[in-house]
């Protein structure tokens, strides 16, 4: 009879010490594709907003890591988002982090005539025109419009009293939030300025975790106080309002390419031109 030679060698000398099972390699998640730039943004303009959108990412991330890190024991968490789960502001700013952007497109020319006809519009999302495409208007990138995050709490930057949209990062975080490619069209406005958004986390924190108010506050706030000036931060002079505060809430917008619908005006004053 015959016996296999490996079959012998463990009858005459015993089992040897079987190898550790190696450990099958994962794989490396690819990072996403940079944010489509229109050839429409020339050279200076490209690199204007391909610097703007990497802070806008490094806002997100500030965002996210503060949620990871404390969740719900934050005081800043509890403000915003109330006592809900957090994962879904974790799950929005990743969406701006880490989603495919596919199809989306910034453009820097002005196929709805929008820029040129409607005073003070810095930019607009298309809407039912293209919905995966935003217009960025010359006012954007005139000098003084928008600033970077190392301005934050600076020349009399405050989150609560200065415009949300001062900053390239918070204006296209906002702006992001309106494309369906991140959005899922489910981010929305359900509560307008500060206010209105501690008021909401209490009343309805479901809906606070998917308010882009409420998102964008949140990581402005965040970044003040982890990175700008840290454990301070420079909230202003509505740090005192309570989260009683009572307001009527704003309806919800559809923007689209037309002037009378695609504008809202916020609390402090600002009209955001979707």
């Amino acid at each position: 009879m015959h016996i296999p030679t490996a079959l012998l060698s463990i009858l005459l000398h015993g089992a040897t010490q079987a190898s550790p099972i190696q450990p099958r390699q994962q794989p490396t998640p690819s990072p996403p594709s940079p944010f489509p730039i229109h050839f429409s943004c020339n050279i200076t303009l490209r690199h204007q907003l391909s610097s703007a959108l990497e802070e806008t990412v490094q806002l997100a991330q500030q965002a996210k890591s503060h949620l990871l890190l404390h969740g719900l024991e934050s005081p800043l968490v509890q403000k915003y988002f109330g006592n809900y789960s957090t994962a879904a502001p974790i799950g929005w700013y990743d969406r701006i982090i880490s989603a495919e952007r596919g199809d989306m497109l910034f453009r820097c020319d002005d196929p709805d005539q929008n820029c040129a006809t409607q005073d003070g519009w810095a930019g607009h999302w298309r809407g039912t025109n293209a919905t995966q495409e935003t217009v960025i208007c010359p006012l954007s990138f005139q000098p003084g419009k928008r600033r970077h995050l190392d301005a934050v709490c600076g020349w009399g930057h405050t989150v609560t009293e200065s415009p949300l949209n001062e900053f390239w990062a918070v204006d296209l975080l906002h702006r992001i939030l309106h494309v369906p490619r991140i959005s899922e069209d489910v981010v929305g406005h359900f509560a307008d300025g500060y206010e209105g958004v501690l008021e909401l986390a209490v009343t309805e924190p479901e809906k606070a975790g998917k308010d882009s108010e409420a998102l964008q506050l949140f990581a402005l706030e965040v970044w003040s106080v982890e990175v700008s000036v840290p454990g301070v931060g420079c909230l202003g002079g509505k740090a005192e309002v309570t989260q009683t505060v009572s307001t009527v809430p704003t309806p919800t917008p559809t923007p689209v390419a037309d002037a009378a619908e695609a504008c809202h005006t916020h609390a402090d004053g600002v009209m955001h031109c979707e």
